[in-house]
């Protein structure tokens, strides 16, 4: 079993609401983060979407209306999402969901940046 790393805030409290699909994580320094599940499945932590290096990463497309429908615990260190569109090989650890939270507006502005790049969309292809 892992213990957690010394120094790396600790939920207190994870709720999933559904009709917002937003993930709500309270940690014990006090930050509250709302993160949705768009957000957590572009930049999921999985080789599938980070690649197997630098530079490898893969643009995610069309997830605007992608929800969780499950979140199984992984030990005392993380979450393992299922996501509606079938990703479910992301595994979340705390000190990287909290980084999530922290540099929430950052990285969901270079997200939209690279779509837009792209000329891709959030939105699923019609």
């Amino acid at each position: 079993m892992a213990v957690p790393s010394p120094g790396v805030p600790q939920p207190t409290a994870i709720t999933l609401h559904q009709a917002s699909r937003v993930l709500e994580i309270g940690f014990d320094d006090g930050h509250v983060f709302r993160l949705p599940c768009e957000y957590l499945r572009v930049y999921s932590p999985s080789a599938e979407v980070r690649g197997h290096g630098p530079g490898q990463e893969v643009l995610q497309v069309g997830k605007r209306d992608v929800a969780i429908t499950e979140l199984e615990p992984v030990g005392h260190y993380a979450l393992r999402p299922s996501f509606s569109d079938g990703h479910n090989s992301g595994i979340f650890a705390w000190d990287y969901l909290y980084e999530l939270g922290v540099r929430q507006q950052e990285l969901w502005q270079q997200y939209l940046a690279r779509l837009a790049e792209a000329g891709a969309s959030r939105d699923k292809a019609a």
